[in-house]
């Protein structure tokens, strides 16, 4: 392979947030710190960078704050609290990271692209809602919302009640030009928490919907769209496992797209978890030859690049 191996790295709520620590932006920050030295050290490596960030806990607070405050000030669309959530976790980890490049005599520039993902509109679904957003509510509050609001909402897990939206496929990256203008010179953080959905009209305006779009499906939107080399994904585990959990759990090291797939179909993966993240890993190694993905922890991917640890997957 000639010229630098280009990677679009997915982040996983893990490398935001520490759940030893209060829900803060002091805290957060202090996290993107840690998460920034391991993306630095890639970079110094040689690997050009596109970095994916989730934003579960932090858009599902901006949107607590935005109803709670709703006597005195109008709560925002929840496009618009995606965004938000964006420009600030964009500016936590550039900020993060940009300090730690130059601690490795590596000044290059870091940039937060607040990014919007086109969703066909006729998505099933938008037909069934699934992914749940913000505070837990008693049924009673939660019919009160869905009749006031017109939200869609559901029991979660015997936790109590919350509103649902639905998570869309992404289709299009609308600021993929200007991602593809800044790679060559800049680490871009773009899609973050999958994307702002928009949906586009015969006219080619664009309507935010409330709806959540896949990180790492988002990730992998962007890798195949760049033309990436690699589909790296973090989260909290070392690698994929199959009977995870249980004493015979393994790790799955060199593994192709067909068996991974074939164990997906066995159940072997949760779909709130790993699934998707096996999803994303199978449909970006399938989009072109010579693709790969890589699903490891934060700390060990420079090592899982090199082929040293973590699941690795190719077509």
């Amino acid at each position: 392979m000639s010229g630098p191996v280009k990677v679009v790295v997915a982040l996983g709520g893990n490398a935001l947030e520490d759940k030893s620590l209060p829900p803060t932006a002091q805290s957060q920050l202090q996290v993107a710190h840690k998460t920034a030295q391991s993306l630095a050290q890639l970079s110094c490596n040689g690997y050009e960078l596109a970095i994916v960030h989730g934003n579960g806990p932090q858009v599902g607070r901006i949107l607590l704050a935005s109803e709670t405050a709703a006597e005195v000030t109008p709560p925002m669309p929840f496009d618009v609290c995606g965004a938000m959530s964006q420009g600030y976790i964009g500016y936590h980890l550039q900020q993060a990271l940009t300090e730690a490049l130059r601690s490795h005599c590596r000044a290059i520039p870091v940039v937060t692209v607040v990014t919007q993902m086109v969703v066909d509109a006729h998505d099933p679904a938008f037909q069934n809602p699934t992914k749940p957003i913000g505070p837990f509510y008693s049924k009673e509050q939660a019919q009160a919302l869905a009749a006031e609001k017109g939200y869609t909402v559901k029991e979660d897990s015997g936790r109590g009640w919350r509103r649902v939206v639905a998570s869309p496929r992404p289709r299009r990256i609308v600021e993929i030009g200007t991602i593809r203008t800044l790679w060559d010179t800049t680490v871009t953080i773009a899609c973050g928490g999958g994307g702002i959905p928009v949906i586009e009209g015969e006219d080619g305006t664009l309507k935010g919907v409330d709806a959540v779009i896949d990180k790492d499906l988002a990730a992998c939107r962007l890798a195949i769209e760049m033309e990436a080399d690699v589909l790296m994904i973090l989260t909290e585990v070392p690698a994929v496992a199959v009977r995870f959990g249980k004493p015979d759990q393994v790790d799955l090291g060199e593994v192709t797209a067909d068996e991974l797939e074939r164990y997906a179909q066995a159940g072997e993966f949760g779909a709130g978890s790993m699934l998707p993240k096996v999803q994303a890993a199978v449909e970006f190694v399938r989009s072109a030859p010579g693709r790969r993905a890589v699903i490891t922890s934060l700390d060990l991917g420079t090592r899982a690049l090199a082929g040293e640890c973590g699941t690795r997957i190719r077509a």
